[in-house]
């Protein structure tokens, strides 16, 4: 259903060595290269699941977890990254309307 893998744990303890642990959220991003899975700092609402991994609370809507299971937390050289059974578009040029400045 979701795991993580031992790298994105390493910088996840990294984050979090001289702080409390919080919740952290998996959501839908849209940014300049496209839409994505991403991390958040966020407390669960109704309509959550909530998944413990490595001493980690992961939130998750409960559709988007179906939609999107299996998912995988993941460090890859652009960071940490989610991969997932959602096939979502990218930008081609790299730069979405979001930019405002492609042209």
């Amino acid at each position: 259903m979701l795991t993580l893998t031992d790298k994105a744990k390493e910088v996840l303890d990294q984050h979090f060595e001289a702080k409390e642990k919080e919740p952290i959220r998996i959501y839908i991003a849209s940014a300049c290269s496209g839409t994505r899975l991403a991390l958040g700092i966020d407390a669960a609402k109704d309509g959550d699941e909530t998944i413990n991994l490595e001493g980690y609370d992961f939130v998750i809507d409960k559709e988007l977890l179906e939609q999107a299971k299996p998912m995988e937390i993941d460090l890859t050289p652009m960071g940490i990254e989610i991969s997932s059974s959602l096939v979502f578009e990218k930008s081609e040029s790299g730069c979405g309307s979001c930019c405002g400045g492609c042209g």
